[in-house]
């Protein structure tokens, strides 16, 4: 039973091609970015800069931070799990792996319980006290979905489309463990609060 709360923040699960690779892409965090950005992390793209944020729950995101590499300003190249707060790197050098394809399925756990009935279809957000949690010691986000569902024609950032098939993971766990698919993904050009634009098992 899922009966502690130990979340690991979003992990690619599978995606229907088979392929489930981040994209590598280049000079898209800002040198010197003040904010923590960690491994299984919401991130967004920000249209005042260019560059990637750390998401907000309830927005429209851009991928899911999956590391970044980058050469610092003594020529060392550095690899990690997580950007750190404030780091400085060489113009040019660096490169943030990022899942930004809308088809990847993604496992999460739940900030309470989730009942069949009720989640299952059903879309939500990632919980807003959580989204930016993580350790700085393993780089991992901590973050987790928030239990309440969207309202009939609405949409939030995931859909739950599966229960992670664990032995010890079930529907009304006390923290249940889900697997989500993007519908509020940048790429998707859907605006927080739109219709949903394919059916909805729960949503309707």
């Amino acid at each position: 039973m899922s009966a502690t709360s130990a979340p690991f923040g979003l992990r690619p699960a599978y995606h229907p091609s088979g392929l489930d690779r981040a994209a590598a892409v280049s000079n898209v965090i800002e040198s010197g970015y003040a904010q923590n950005i960690f491994k299984g992390q919401l991130v967004k793209l920000d249209p005042a800069t260019g560059y990637i944020v750390r998401g907000t729950a309830g927005d429209p995101f851009y991928g899911v931070f999956n590391g970044v590499e980058f050469t610092d300003t003594t020529g060392r190249r550095r690899v990690s799990n997580y950007w750190p707060t404030g780091t400085q790197y060489q113009a040019g050098s660096l490169i943030a792996y990022i899942w930004n394809d809308p088809s990847v399925v993604y496992e999460i756990q739940a900030a309470g319980s989730l009942a069949q009935l009720t989640a299952f279809g059903a879309s939500f957000d990632v919980a807003s006290g959580t989204i930016n949690n993580g350790s700085t010691t393993t780089g991992l986000s901590a973050c987790t979905l928030d239990t309440t569902p969207a309202t009939a024609n609405n949409s939030l950032q995931f859909r739950v489309i599966d229960i992670a098939p664990y032995p010890d993971n079930a529907w009304g766990d006390a923290f249940t463990i889900v697997r989500v698919q993007p519908t509020e993904q940048q790429y998707l050009g859907i605006a927080t609060g739109a219709a949903v634009i394919y059916p909805a098992a729960v949503n309707t």
